[in-house]
Parts: C-alpha cells; structure tokens; sequence
C-alpha cells in the first residue's frame, strides 16, 4: 500500500490488488509484452480479480481494453497506492473517457495513446 504510483501504466513491475472489503492486498507481476513478456496489462489485471483499476493516467487502447473484459478504469490517481484507493472512496478520480487518454505515445503505430499510469487496481 506504500508503493508509489507509476509513471507508465504499461512499464510498471508490479501491479496492487486491493479488495476493499476485506482488506486483502496482493501484488501481481507484470508479465504483459511491456516488460518482455506475453499478453497485456488488462489482461493480467483481469486475473488478479480487479473490478476496477486506478492509475494517473492511460491510452486509448488500454481503456477499450478495460471496457472490453468489464473493468471501470479511474484516472488522477496518484502519491501512494493506499492514496489512490482513498482517493477513490473520496470520489476524486475521474472516470477514464477518450476525452482524457493521454496521446504523447502512440501505441504501435496507431497514433492511440499508451502513456503514464500504473494503477492500483481495486476490487469492490
């Protein structure tokens, strides 16, 4: 609940399941095509068992890919991974939108955002 939030969704070692009902914390492993291996953070995610993923920022493509597999992403997060989940009980994330991808990198050639976050993913 320390770490820090990333800088790149994509890049991040690590990602932070929190269930917030129960208090149960685990961390995943970041094995998508990001870090050399296979798959992609959604993905990866999805079997951590998260509803919903929070993080400073993301691309285009990672938010469909999130909508796609069911999972509501938050953006603004940032400090603490424990500062972002209380960020969202707090209501002050904003709920991830074309309208707020972050576009400074094109993901594969698509000119589709794939920038910053990390995300403290959340399960209700």
């Amino acid at each position: 609940m320390d770490e820090q939030v990333g800088e790149h969704f994509g890049r991040v070692p690590t990602y932070t399941v929190v269930n917030t009902e129960t208090g149960e914390v685990k961390v995943i492993d970041n094995t998508s095509e990001h870090t050399g291996g296979q798959g992609y953070p959604p993905e990866i995610i999805s079997r951590g068992g998260a509803e919903v993923m929070l993080c400073s920022g993301l691309g285009r493509r990672a938010i469909m890919m999130f909508e796609e597999i069911g999972i509501m992403v938050y953006v603004g997060a940032y400090g603490t991974v424990g500062d972002a989940v209380q960020m969202f009980k707090d209501g002050k994330l904003t709920e991830a939108t074309d309208e707020n991808a972050c576009s400074q990198h094109a993901f594969r050639g698509e000119g589709i955002g794939e920038k910053h976050p990390y995300g403290s993913t959340h399960k209700h």
